[in-house]
């Protein structure tokens, strides 16, 4: 009989995890019952386990744009367009929100998707020497 599988866990919370399940003990013979004490029979018992997966799902991060005084609203409507795949309305109205309230949320990605996301906005900002500040948060 193998182990079972229990604690696989990857890392930054996101991925797989697997939890180990025990069932009661059960009789191993036909026609026995709890009542057969009587020591007769081939007298095996045993615990049955089953492993379930359950995945997990991963932490989301919320990814926002800081509004600035410098970034002309056309470049930060260009950056949604193009990194956050907004059509132009989202990405005006999202643009709207950044410069009447100062942030503007983009998108809610997994870790990974939103850390790429926040480092290309940051790229795009810097070589075309605009301030435009992008952070991500723990929704």
């Amino acid at each position: 009989m193998s182990a079972p599988l229990t604690g696989l866990e990857l890392p930054r919370g996101g991925g797989l995890r697997l939890q180990h399940t025990t069932l009661p003990a059960i009789s191993a013979g036909p026609g026995k019952d709890d009542n057969d004490r009587d020591g007769g029979g081939d007298g095996q018992t045993g615990v049955a386990t089953k492993t379930r997966t359950r995945t997990k799902k991963p932490s989301l991060y919320r990814v926002l744009l800081l509004n600035d005084d410098y970034t002309p609203m056309e470049f930060v409507i260009l950056i949604l367009e193009e990194v956050f795949s907004k059509s132009r309305e989202d990405a005006t109205r999202i643009m709207m929100s950044v410069h009447n309230q100062g942030v503007g949320e983009c998108g809610v990605y997994p870790y990974e998707v939103a850390e790429t996301k926040v480092t290309n906005v940051m790229d795009a900002a810097r070589r075309n020497q605009h301030p435009l500040q992008c952070v991500m948060e723990k929704q």
